[in-house]
């Protein structure tokens, strides 16, 4: 499979070193509105550079783009893929509006096209064994969660951008960092009802928050504590996954979720708990989420499957940050499953 990738910013570079892993992908294909920022691309993978979209995507040897632009650029860029007839691996968030992402994935089913999002924390090795306990119910019936990411992201972090911290084209601490977290809550809890939430912004100069807290009511009954931010001195402290079932508890935590802090099932012998903690002590982080997200991409071209993570995945977790973001701006319970979120804010 050969790969493009549309904006050549920091992530764009987890995204080519992952193609560079996997043996049936290479990068062939640059695009940025900056010429100075495809350089590296060009020297190390031969990448050829383009400052215009609609000229790269002509290209008939491009199967798959990887859109790495600013968030709130995503929606036309990826129908323009799309009508172009090559694959997408989609950034995350999807969009920033629900609109915005419908039209995604409708430019994608008409154009025959797939569609994955990268929520890459998915196959992280603690976040797999998670799934599998949660998947065989051993923890009995869920009574509540927590969900935490309290991280740093200094005034220079948003200060390299000036779309960083954005309402329009980046969101703050929930869309950008702890998206992520709420998407894995989302796959181990189900399906969110009910949101009720309070955010600031204290320390950064963004016109976002950077401080959000919250409690979230899921369709089987489980509430969830959920609390964000990019303001702990002096550096990134905790993501953390924390799961009370009437038959066990588990907390997948440190400083980015990376490890069993708590694994206590009724239903395991104390062998076959630590079994599992060694399993993910072994290898922590697994083979790279990036890598992970674009080699289950290409099976799902090559076998006419659904990509690990789809577009309808990546919707969920926006939608759940938008009705946080109007819980905060409305101060009442949001009921997610009646109204409609179509703006970020």
């Amino acid at each position: 499979m050969n790969f493009a990738i549309i904006g050549c910013g920091f992530i764009a570079k987890k995204h080519a070193l992952a193609i560079d892993k996997i043996s049936n992908a290479n990068l062939i294909a640059v695009c940025d509105r900056v010429p100075e920022m495809m350089g590296f691309y060009s020297e190390t993978y031969g990448a050829k550079a383009y400052v215009d979209s609609t000229e790269m995507l002509k290209d008939p040897l491009i199967d798959i783009v990887c859109i790495c632009t600013p968030s709130g650029l995503h929606a036309p860029i990826a129908e323009e893929v799309a009508r172009a007839k090559k694959h997408i691996v989609m950034e995350k968030p999807i969009a920033m509006t629900l609109e915005e992402t419908d039209r995604i994935i409708n430019a994608s089913e008409l154009n025959g096209v797939k569609l994955t999002v990268v929520h890459p924390n998915r196959f992280r090795t603690v976040v797999q064994e998670t799934k599998k306990i949660l998947d065989q119910n051993l923890l009995g019936k869920i009574s509540h969660a927590n969900c935490l990411v309290n991280w740093n992201r200094g005034q220079e972090y948003y200060d390299q951008a000036p779309w960083r911290g954005t309402k329009t084209h980046d969101g703050g601490v929930l869309m950008n960092q702890a998206i992520h977290n709420l998407d894995l809550l989302l796959w181990f809890i189900g399906k969110p009802t009910e949101v009720f939430s309070m955010e600031a912004t204290r320390l950064r100069n963004i016109e976002a928050e950077d401080v959000s807290t919250g409690v979230v009511r899921f369709e089987n009954g489980v509430l969830a504590n959920i609390q964000a931010s990019t303001t702990v001195y002096p550096k990134n402290y905790e993501e953390s996954i924390t799961i009370f079932g009437e038959k066990g508890t588990l907390k997948i935590g440190g400083t980015n979720a990376l490890h069993f802090e708590k694994l206590e099932v009724e239903d395991l012998e104390d062998a076959e708990i630590q079994e599992i903690i060694n399993r993910v002590e072994q290898d922590p982080w697994g083979t790279p989420g990036h890598q992970r997200i674009i080699e289950e991409m290409i099976f799902a071209i090559q076998n006419n499957k659904e990509p690990a993570v789809t577009g309808e995945d990546g919707k969920r977790a926006l939608k759940l940050v938008l009705a946080f973001y109007e819980s905060a701006a409305s101060k009442r319970l949001v009921n997610i499953l009646l109204e409609k979120r179509e703006v970020s804010k």
